[in-house]
């Protein structure tokens, strides 16, 4: 009898065989797939509950730097996607960044909420160990409870998309796509900043949208923002974990889902910058307000992210692109739009953990 983990890489693989008449489409006969040993497996191996840890913010120590951006210094172009969000920057490879280089990107990240790298073909071909050291720097890494991961390698979160199947916590039984979240906020401690790259795309579409959760709380008057900090919400997994158990995505929950208690408004470690904390793929409910209270202001809330396009950016994927964010103050969503094409959708992020989210009301009690 074949294990699950079997049973779908070989389904996969077998699809990698076909015909591929250019790069990001289906492939020519005989041809392999170049990142196939990044194929997503889904195997009956289970993990412990996570257990707290101390997260020290590389971003700190980039603060004491006589010029803490001094790591854009071989930069050939730095252009601002949005005045509120986001940075993209040319000439610059993510491998030849050094220990204080990379502590003052994890600053940048956290001020500018968004960066996008392009060319950066020598870091996605490093491969997996080399993945692991990227995160390990800015963090304790995350093993998804249900998503694919290379084989031998829980800490590499897989998305993956064709024309045959999807292994992707995607509805389908919504009028749209797009569905803005924060990666995996259910935990206690919840995602920093989050390297991310597409291994194949298709020809045009499957772009992300990100928001900035900072400059969506600047939208809503003090009164209210006074309010929201008072207030703390439940994040849940167990949908995403239920959604698994169907049999959807591979079928897999490698940890029993969890609940924890965090801030609606919460406080960046390094900038000290205030953001809204609620999305609405995980935020179930704030707690002390009866339902209907509860559900009209996280309703308005998620809302309020998703109409906010003076405060969001998207990322059309170059081949070889590399997208950090910072998960504290970001919401993202991929946007599913490449359906009819049958083309691949391959992307791997590295998750490193974060701290507990801080509330900006000190005297906020989260337990």
């Amino acid at each position: 009898m074949q294990t699950v983990s079997e049973t779908i890489t070989q389904a996969v693989s077998s699809l990698t065989l076909r015909p591929q008449s250019q790069p990001n489409g289906p492939q020519a006969d005989g041809e392999i797939y170049k990142y196939s040993h990044l194929l997503p497996v889904f195997n009956s191996e289970h993990f412990p509950p996570l257990e707290p840890f101390e997260h020290n913010d590389p971003g700190h120590r980039a603060l004491s730097h006589p010029d803490p951006r001094s790591f854009l210094r071989n930069a050939t172009r730095v252009t601002e996607i949005q005045p509120v969000l986001g940075t993209e920057i040319e000439g610059i490879k993510l491998t030849d960044l050094d220990n204080n280089d990379r502590d003052q990107l994890a600053l940048f990240v956290a001020q500018r909420g968004l960066v996008v790298f392009k060319d950066q073909q020598d870091f996605i071909d490093r491969g997996i160990d080399y993945y692991r050291a990227w995160g390990s720097h800015f963090g304790h890494l995350h093993i998804h409870p249900t998503s694919g991961h290379p084989q031998g390698a829980p800490e590499i979160h897989l998305v993956y998309r064709d024309a045959n199947h999807t292994f992707n916590f995607e509805l389908d039984d919504t009028t749209t796509s797009t569905h803005w979240h924060s990666d995996v906020s259910y935990e206690l401690q919840p995602p920093g900043l989050t390297t991310f790259f597409l291994l194949a795309q298709p020809k045009t579409g499957g772009d992300t949208l990100f928001s900035s959760q900072v400059a969506a709380l600047r939208r809503l008057s003090p009164q209210f923002v006074a309010f929201l900090r008072n207030l703390k919400a439940v994040h849940s997994g167990v949908a995403q974990a239920e959604f698994s158990r169907t049999g959807k995505r591979g079928g897999v929950v490698r940890r029993q889902p969890v609940e924890h208690i965090h801030p609606v408004v919460r406080r960046h470690p390094v900038t000290g910058e205030e953001a809204l904390y609620v999305n609405k793929q995980f935020t179930r409910r704030i707690v002390g307000l009866k339902r209907e209270e509860s559900e009209n202001i996280l309703n308005f809330l998620f809302d309020h992210i998703a109409k906010g396009s003076d405060s969001q950016a998207r990322v059309k994927w170059a081949p070889h692109t590399v997208v950090l964010w910072d998960n504290r103050i970001l919401t993202h969503s991929a946007i599913v739009d490449f359906g009819e094409s049958r083309e691949r959708r391959h992307g791997a992020r590295i998750t490193p953990q974060a701290e507990r989210p801080i509330p900006a009301l000190k005297e906020l009690n989260l337990n």
